[in-house]
């Protein structure tokens, strides 16, 4: 019985994914669900900047909803160096800074490193530590082009060859700085733990289970890259969390500089900031 205008602005205090299914509620409902009036609260302020910005800036749209599926289904901006995504359900931002545009010290070495396409990386080009005994990787992001009063997390994107060679023995440092200075640090490994290498400790342990019980200790303490539904693997750098209002510099690092460890063959495709699960 309620006007069309009135459900429309009735809906759009709600989330997307409300959106999505009241349109099953009735035909008033639907039509209101598609509306520009609705769809323009969940459009990032900037949209129309992302889409210029983009790899496909001459595409056109029907509607605001349309924009809205077509940013969900992630855009390439500034030279595609960069991929911007909403969130279908929550209309949370997200974004990935591929490997040219964050800083890797000596990356136009090629003694250091080497450059390449990998078949599935959304960017041209991935970078692949071919040596090296400093391994330095950092980017930055405004908090402005984020979702407000939203915890995010930041992810370095990587993949360990079958020519990796010590990625393993030295944790490499992480740390996220945002507002006033704050810093978040931690330690991780650059690869998972070798079975074989656990298997000659057993060896060599035999039946000392006390040293036995101080490796299966630290094993549990050990914070490694954990797999994504894309294929590569991630490392939490931290977290930080974006203010209503507030447009300030994070800075995200992984470096390993101390232990003086020739290592190679990671490949980096870049650094996620996303918002992390309310979980």
């Amino acid at each position: 019985m309620l006007p069309e205008a009135c459900v429309a602005n009735i809906i759009s205090f709600t989330s997307p994914a409300d959106i999505f299914s009241s349109s099953t509620v009735s035909f008033v409902f639907r039509l209101a669900g598609d509306s520009d009036f609705v769809w323009e609260k969940f459009l990032p302020s900037d949209y129309k900047s992302l889409i210029s910005r983009s790899t496909d800036h001459h595409q056109s749209f029907s509607s605001k909803k349309e924009i809205y599926r077509c940013l969900c289904h992630s855009l390439l901006i500034d030279n595609a160096r960069k991929l911007f995504k909403i969130n279908k359900l929550s209309g949370k931002i997200s974004y990935i800074l591929s490997a040219r545009a964050i800083s890797i010290p000596s990356s136009d070495q090629a003694s250091y490193w080497s450059w390449s396409k990998v078949s599935d990386s959304r960017f041209s080009e991935s970078a692949e530590l071919i040596t090296t005994d400093r391994l330095e990787v950092s980017g930055k992001i405004q908090t402005g082009v984020l979702s407000p009063n939203t915890r995010y997390g930041a992810y370095l994107i990587i993949k360990v060859t079958k020519r990796a060679y010590g990625l393993d023995l030295v944790p490499a440092e992480t740390w996220v700085q945002s507002r006033n200075g704050h810093i978040v640090k931690n330690t991780a490994y650059l690869c998972c733990l070798d079975e074989k290498k656990q298997q000659m400790k057993r060896l060599l342990y035999g039946n000392r289970e006390e040293r036995m019980a101080m490796t299966v200790k630290m094993v549990s303490k050990r914070r490694e890259p954990k797999s994504r539904d894309d294929g590569w693997m991630e490392i939490e750098l931290g977290d930080f969390e974006t203010r209503e209002g507030e447009d300030h510099e994070v800075n995200m690092s992984l470096s390993e500089v101390k232990g003086y460890q020739l290592k190679g063959g990671v490949v980096i495709d870049g650094i996620e900031v996303r918002p992390k699960s309310s979980n």
